[in-house]
């Protein structure tokens, strides 16, 4: 396991260097002069000596690999640099609404779990019945349904006509159901045939049929030896999939002004602050490879057949 770790720690350090690259490429590839946006930002025109000064200070006279360093060397240090529009630091802008994002996130997992685990343990204990006809409808719907199109009516039905939920924001614990159920819907088609094809899969196993024929209790059967197996494939797509809505379910948190991570890139897009979108795609690639990171340790403790970064 430590070897394991370690290299994956090694590969993990040269895909965010990569990807530290490619952040720094936004800056300079996109058109205009970032001291010029600067200065424009406060609201009046400056003067090609106040874009020369603004230059010097913010280290664009220099080349662009003198740049990168000196950038990349702050970002190891936590500092990513000011934002154009509040002129506050990035790493303070994204850590005050990275909580927002962690809370849709995990409502949304808790309540695709809720749905999806049940139906596809039953769809596949009863396979053809009512449940398992309604859950292949539900995962039909789920992948065929835009996410945009479901968050509007869920917008328009419970906080419009019903008025059961806040409009928009974050005020309280009432604003978390409709964007939360908005993500969990889109996801829960794919977790619904997952769980169900694992587990239909290791009902057919030898283990499995052995343990009924000691007399085990279907419960334990279905709990202890089939389902934990089962869902090793369904814990490697929830890490990637916390790994993506960590990085801000952009459509949803921009219907419903969510204040978390994926609004803030989107307002830094429209706004040009190109100083907000490297420091947040540098903060996402580390997020997503920790999760993964984490997934493939998991794996391991799911599982102790599991030897990995070995051969097979």
């Amino acid at each position: 396991m430590g070897k394991f770790i370690l290299q994956r720690l090694l590969q993990t350090a040269g895909l965010l260097l990569g990807i530290s690259l490619i952040a720094f490429g936004l800056m300079s590839l996109t058109p205009g002069d970032p001291a010029e946006i600067q200065l424009r930002s406060d609201g009046v025109q400056p003067s090609p000596e106040a874009v020369a000064a603004a230059r010097v200070e913010m280290g664009l006279d220099k080349p662009l690999y003198a740049q990168y360093g000196h950038w990349l060397w702050r970002a190891l240090h936590g500092d990513l640099g000011l934002s154009f529009g509040s002129g506050r630091p990035v790493t303070e802008e994204l850590l005050s609404r990275l909580p927002a994002t962690l809370l849709l996130t995990a409502s949304a997992i808790a309540l695709l779990l809720l749905a999806a685990l049940p139906i596809g343990v039953v769809s596949a204990l009863h396979p053809g019945g009512w449940i398992d006809r309604i859950g292949r409808t539900a995962a039909l719907l789920s992948v065929s349904m835009p996410g945009y199109w479901l968050g509007l009516l869920l917008l328009y039905y419970g906080a419009v006509k019903l008025k059961w939920f806040p409009v928009t924001g974050l005020d309280g614990i009432s604003s978390v159901p409709l964007p939360a159920l908005t993500l969990a819907f889109g996801l829960a088609g794919a977790y619904i045939r997952l769980i169900r094809a694992g587990m239909l899969d290791v009902l057919r196993q030898s283990y499995v049929r052995s343990a009924r024929a000691r007399g085990l209790r279907e419960t334990v059967v279905v709990g202890s030896h089939a389902l934990r197996n089962a869902l090793l494939p369904t814990a490697t797509l929830l890490g990637i999939h916390f790994g993506q809505l960590l990085g801000g379910a952009v459509v949803v948190e921009t219907i419903f002004a969510w204040p978390g991570l994926g609004k803030y890139a989107v307002d830094a897009i429209f706004s040009k602050d190109f100083i907000v979108i490297q420091g947040y795609v540098l903060f996402m690639a580390v997020s997503v490879v920790t999760v993964n990171l984490l997934t493939d340790i998991g794996y391991r403790l799911l599982d102790p057949r599991i030897r990995l970064g070995r051969p097979a």
